[in-house]
């Protein structure tokens, strides 16, 4: 009976000794593997110079611009964010309405009416300002082939200039600056003058717009 106890007793020790000496490798190989550092470590940050530098490679190297193409699209945008921050829907203090600003007497000159409609119809005004401004080309077209190109009272004059000034004032008004050489300009009721849209949007391309004595708008 000791013997056998004596036998077990001995195997088990033999076999906790085994396992333990199994672990003990284990244990080492896997704090060798994650903590073993054989050369020493070594971190490159980029100065603010060359970190400059990759940005402006990689601007170059993209088609990335922050240039607009002075289209028609930008142009009429343009004057919808100074008229309205293009809201469809705003009416300012004297009653001139939606995206590009209209007043009755306006949207009568080229056919429209019903103004509570056109507020709430964007798609009419897109199609109001388009037609006003080939009315506005027909009507200034031979102010537009004498005065393009010039400079009026520190002014270059250009096509699109002369456009958005006349939506602002009217033809008349536009008329009346160009011919008195810049001595004559119309003020509107919140104090723009004709002559800082006639800056502010000069050199669109509006080649595209054709000149038409009577709009279509409906």
């Amino acid at each position: 009976m000791i013997k056998k106890c004596s036998y077990f007793i001995i195997t088990a020790s033999v076999i906790a000794a085994v396992t333990m000496a199994f672990k003990g490798v284990e244990t080492t190989l896997v704090t060798n593997d994650y903590y073993k550092i054989d050369q020493p470590l070594a971190y490159n940050v980029p100065t603010s110079k060359e970190t400059l530098e990759s940005i402006n490679d990689a601007l170059k190297e993209s088609e990335f611009s922050m240039e607009t193409t002075n289209s028609f699209i930008d142009f009429k945008e343009a004057v919808a964010m100074r008229e309205s921050d293009g809201n469809y829907q705003t009416v300012n203090s004297y009653g001139y309405m939606g995206k590009y600003q209209f007043g009755k007497g306006t949207l009568q000159f080229i056919g429209i009416k019903d103004s509570k409609d056109f507020l709430n119809n964007p798609a009419l005004q897109e199609k109001a300002f388009v037609a006003y401004l080939k009315k506005n080309k027909w009507i200034l077209r031979k102010e537009l082939k004498k005065y393009a190109g010039k400079t009026i009272n520190g002014i270059f004059i250009t096509e699109s200039g002369i456009l958005a000034a006349a939506h602002l004032g009217g033809a008349g008004a536009v008329q009346d600056f160009l011919r008195s050489n810049g001595e004559v300009s119309f003020v509107d009721g919140y104090g723009t003058n004709i002559k800082v849209y006639l800056k502010a949007f000069a050199n669109y391309d509006l080649s595209e717009l054709k000149a038409e004595k009577n709009p279509k708008v409906l």
